[in-house]
């Protein structure tokens, strides 16, 4: 019996350190030397033995959780190969989207390396520390929290949706005045409890504020070698599957807009037929606890965890 195989790969705020570590002694380790140099410095040796301050840096992490994650899927996929499993399709959240293209195909893994890591400078210097915020609001529907972004955005000062993350669990981002309105209107508009949690976050991710840092990126993208994707991947901008063969210009401004745009993933996962088995493919368990919010009825195995490879075989067997 063949199974429905989706890839998951994950964002920034999966990263750890130490990740990585447990692949030495397979021949996708070799991945995290390519990444150096790619980079011109050592990321690997941040990712294994830190320090967090670094790794935290946007910059920095966008390209390890890239590098962990390929390396994983580098060793998934000898073992799906082995099995005669193909893959269905693949979606990644924010950053992770690019895990995703590398796997789908779509980007060689050095220009995306250096990619994400261009993405994090940009998303870093676009704007200036203190400007921004972002909240993540729990147990409110996403249309009341839609409707208070409207209320509290200004000509000049915006807040809106940045990650749709799971039914019960919105990110707004934007204007750090804009985003405290929100909240306000919320306070007075909500009958039901609900929490609002502001993250300690370097910038006001997946918000207007980002559009110098799209624009840039936009420029960047002519240097690396974009193709037609040979897997469908879930694009986290509209939620829509691109099926194989979507050409390199579309997934360039699927990318592009992603930048300043909302993350979609939970219309992007409830797109997802409930038979398909999803795999994690990447730092962490965090994509694990959204699937589970969002559809119970998806298997998930994360990867990057003991016995995973075991658990994976056996299901496939």
């Amino acid at each position: 019996m063949t199974k429905s195989v989706t890839l998951l790969f994950p964002g920034q705020g999966a990263q750890y350190v130490g990740m990585g570590k447990a692949l030495e002694g397979h021949s996708s380790y070799e991945l995290f030397e390519k990444a150096n140099q790619a980079l011109g410095f050592n990321i690997s040796q941040m990712m294994f033995e830190g320090p967090e301050e670094e790794l935290k840096l946007t910059e920095n992490t966008q390209p390890a959780i890239l590098s962990h994650s390929v390396a994983l899927f580098e060793k998934l996929k000898e073992l799906l190969d082995n099995k005669g499993v193909k893959i269905d399709r693949v979606l990644g959240h924010s950053v992770g989207e690019y895990a995703a293209l590398v796997a789908a195909g779509a980007l060689p893994f050095e220009d995306a390396v250096k990619a994400v890591n261009l993405r994090g400078k940009f998303m870093q210097e676009a704007v200036p520390a203190g400007k921004g915020k972002m909240f993540a609001i729990m147990k409110v529907p996403a249309e009341k929290i839609e409707q208070a972004c409207t209320e509290a955005s200004t000509e000049t000062e915006k807040v809106m949706p940045a990650n749709f993350n799971e039914p019960n669990q919105t990110v707004i981002s934007g204007e750090a005045n804009a985003c405290d309105r929100a909240v306000a209107w919320l306070n007075e508009n909500m009958e039901d409890p609900f929490r609002a949690v502001e993250l300690n976050v370097s910038a006001p991710f997946h918000s207007s504020l980002m559009k110098p840092a799209a624009d840039k990126l936009n420029d960047a993208f002519s240097e690396f070698k974009f193709k037609e994707n040979d897997l469908a991947y879930v694009a986290n901008i509209d939620a829509k599957e691109y099926a194989a063969g979507t050409s390199a210009e579309i997934i360039k401004e699927n990318l592009y807009k992603q930048v300043d745009g909302s993350v979609l993933w939970t219309q992007s996962f409830a797109s997802l037929p409930d038979d398909t088995i999803c795999i994690e493919v990447g730092p962490g368990r965090v994509l694990m606890g959204l699937a589970r919010k969002i559809n119970r009825n998806i298997k998930v195995i994360s990867l990057d965890k003991d016995g995973a490879f075991e658990e994976l075989e056996e299901l496939l067997s």
